[in-house]
């Protein structure tokens, strides 16, 4: 089979969501095989159409228990749904800390329904390079909803903004000092918050605390976060926050911000593969390039200052820069 074919045939059995063929797609992308490229770009044209969702959150709130609940309330309407659960990752191995995710119940044999872990690889925003072509992939491959829960890192934890649409963070009641953090961090990022395990005591007022602090904020392009509370022992509260996704999902549309908000998070994905690809130019000249150590012998012997020796290293002059008005 020539690689034409081969690659027609890895993106037919895509679109038509061949589980099997996803998983190793998946894996392919993971391990950057540069002969993955050609499918991806066959499948780009067909993507765009699936509402991508994060729910991100500090450790400990039941995301992956809420993530749950929701497979189950999107299979009940009728929507697909995959999952694509951000994990810490090992500092030495660079595998995926939490492992497989094992507690988000489904059935085994539904084919409206994906799940895939995979690790942040160190990056401190929660989303791995990999974790952007993984949701393309979910698209072509037809689901309707794509579901991507990220590493639990508090208020850095805000990369969610370069891959969803509508970023939901989880919080729960007696949180201690959250509502501080939000403001230095996750309330950046929420369309809605979710005030998880609503069964316990406090709940009521870490909503009615959140809602003060909404009222207060400044709406991000108009939109002012929606409060839901959930509870995934009850469980309750799961079509709620569904439906407050989905309000936030129609208002993007109706105020015409879907467009700009796919233009940013191109130009963030083009930046961050630029600096992944000066990295991986950089790191192996740093032992063998006589050029580099010299460089990096002068940045420490102090005659010569770092960015000086980065303008050196990328070949290009210091650009002044505009000034605005």
């Amino acid at each position: 089979m020539s690689r034409a074919d081969s690659t027609a045939t890895t993106a037919r059995a895509i679109r038509r969501r061949e589980l099997r063929t996803l998983a190793q797609s998946i894996s392919r992308i993971e391990q950057d095989d540069p002969t993955f490229a050609p499918v991806e770009r066959s499948l780009y044209g067909g993507t765009g159409r699936a509402t991508v969702v994060g729910i991100t959150g500090p450790l400990g709130v039941g995301k992956s228990s809420l993530v749950s609940r929701l497979i189950a309330h999107l299979r009940a309407i009728h929507r697909s749904v995959a999952v694509v659960a951000v994990d810490p990752s090992s500092p030495f191995s660079g595998g995926s800390v939490l492992g497989d995710r094992i507690r988000m119940e489904r059935g085994d044999r539904d084919a409206g329904v994906f799940i895939r872990s995979m690790a942040s690889r160190g990056y401190s925003g929660g989303i791995a390079l990999a974790t952007r072509r993984t949701v393309r992939l979910l698209d072509a491959a037809g689901f309707d909803v794509v579901l991507v829960e990220t590493v639990g890192s508090g208020q850095v934890d805000v990369d969610i903004r370069d891959v969803a649409s509508t970023s939901v963070v989880v919080l729960i009641p007696h949180l201690g000092d959250e509502v501080q953090t939000l403001k230095a961090g996750l309330f950046e990022i929420a369309d809605v918050f979710c005030v998880n395990k609503s069964d316990l005591p406090g709940a009521d007022q870490a909503r009615r605390d959140l809602v003060e602090l909404v009222a207060f904020g400044t709406p991000r392009d108009g939109w002012r976060p929606l409060v839901t509370a959930t509870s995934t022992t009850l469980p309750a509260g799961i079509e709620e926050l569904w439906n407050s996704i989905e309000r936030h999902e129609r208002f993007l549309d109706e105020k015409e911000l879907r467009g700009p908000l796919r233009r940013r998070q191109a130009l963030q994905e083009i930046l961050d593969l630029m600096k992944r690809r000066v990295e991986q130019d950089l790191l192996p000249r740093a032992q063998s390039d006589p050029e580099v150590r010299g460089l990096l012998d002068r940045v420490v012997g102090g005659t010569l200052d770092p960015p000086s020796a980065a303008r050196r290293l990328l070949k290009g002059p210091a650009r002044p820069r505009s000034k605005t008005t």
